[in-house]
């Protein structure tokens, strides 16, 4: 014989073939007693957690996002690192040099500094002619023998711009210059180029 569970006056099925005391005749726990309550409870609810979690983000800030590593320009017209604030850019060389000089701290992370130069993003490293040495690409063509071989600087290992205006074009023979000499040391009484050219020819700073 099949039972015939009650219904409550918005055709609720009771849970079970016995009403619950003190609630209306054959409502269940999960039924409704008016039409559009369960709707309406759960809207309000809804609601209450969308408010709590915008106050919440509002009040700790959005969760920081880690980009990849990207690239930028810096004021000396150097390749730069571009920090998570997509506002500072400090030079290559500020990469993994044990200070933290972005904000965060995100230029001495550990995903970037755990296998120097392999962990370090491609824009950021800058070969010699022994293909065993590095620099760092702000490195390149900044008139100072970084490699060691001047390769850094000369070609045909690496093509520079001509010597800035604070420059002297010559061989050099100063270990630490290549293909220019700063300028202050013209006209000093010292050889710093193979032609002499630093005391005969170039006019000074």
């Amino acid at each position: 014989m099949n039972k015939i569970f009650p219904k409550g006056e918005n055709g609720c099925v009771a849970a079970g073939t016995k009403a619950i005391p003190g609630g209306e005749a054959g409502c269940g726990p999960l039924c409704c007693s008016r039409r559009g309550a369960c709707l309406s409870a759960f809207l309000l609810l809804l609601l209450a957690t969308l408010a709590a979690l915008i106050a919440l983000v509002t009040t700790l800030g959005l969760p920081s996002r880690t980009p990849g590593a990207q690239a930028c320009t810096t004021l000396t017209n150097r390749t730069g690192f571009l920090c998570r604030d997509q506002r500072s850019c400090i030079p290559a060389s500020g990469v993994c040099d044990g200070v933290r000089t972005c904000t965060h701290g995100e230029d001495e992370d550990e995903s970037l500094c755990r296998d120097v130069p392999h962990s370090l993003p491609r824009f950021l490293v800058a070969h010699c002619g022994d293909p065993a040495s590095w620099i760092y690409s702000d490195q390149k063509c900044d008139g100072t023998n970084s490699c060691g071989d001047c390769s850094d600087e000369v070609s045909p290992v690496t093509v520079c711009p001509p010597c800035g205006p604070g420059w002297w074009r010559c061989p050099s023979t100063v270990f630490i210059y290549c293909g220019c000499i700063p300028r202050h040391l013209c006209r000093d009484r010292v050889q710093h180029c193979s032609d002499w050219s630093d005391e005969y020819t170039c006019p000074g700073p």
